[in-house]
């Protein structure tokens, strides 16, 4: 049975917290890939996707609310547009990161990683050993290993 380690990208392209976003954009371009691995001191901390990206460009739907005697009552997710006000702030990747990525370890089966992209609506997967990346399983790698 193929595990991770067998179909894993290992030379993993990463960059840092404080890349830029402007950075950022230009690595995803330049290699034509979709997101990349956030890593600090060789330990996977984030990763950002072309969605992180492009969340920049997004229009604000700033929350609905009603103002009571003086009071302000908030309608809607409020937690939903501070981060992505956040997102929208942000200059490094750090602030516009997915922190705790899902991940996987070098021993799971693809019948595992297949699962947990399609259940999580997740496009890449960071393979982890003991905290370190050591790879990387995208839903490409999946369809040419099925390809085979």
């Amino acid at each position: 049975m193929l595990k991770a380690r067998d179909i894993m990208t290992k030379d993993v392209i990463t960059i840092s917290p404080d890349t830029t976003v402007e950075e950022a954009a230009r690595v995803l371009s330049e290699n034509q890939i979709s997101g990349v691995p956030v890593v600090k001191d060789n330990r996977l901390v984030g990763i950002v996707s072309e969605r992180d990206i492009i969340m920049k460009d997004k229009k604000l739907s700033f929350p609905d609310y009603i103002n009571i005697l003086g009071g302000i009552i908030y309608l809607g997710n409020l937690k939903k547009f501070e981060d992505e006000f956040k997102k929208y702030l942000s200059v490094t990747v750090e602030g516009l990161m997915t922190t705790d990525p899902k991940t996987v370890g070098p021993d799971a089966t693809v019948e595992e990683i297949a699962t947990l992209m399609v259940e999580k609506e997740i496009n890449r997967l960071p393979v982890v050993d003991e905290g370190h990346l050591v790879g990387i399983i995208t839903r490409a790698d999946l369809v040419r290993k099925m390809a085979k």
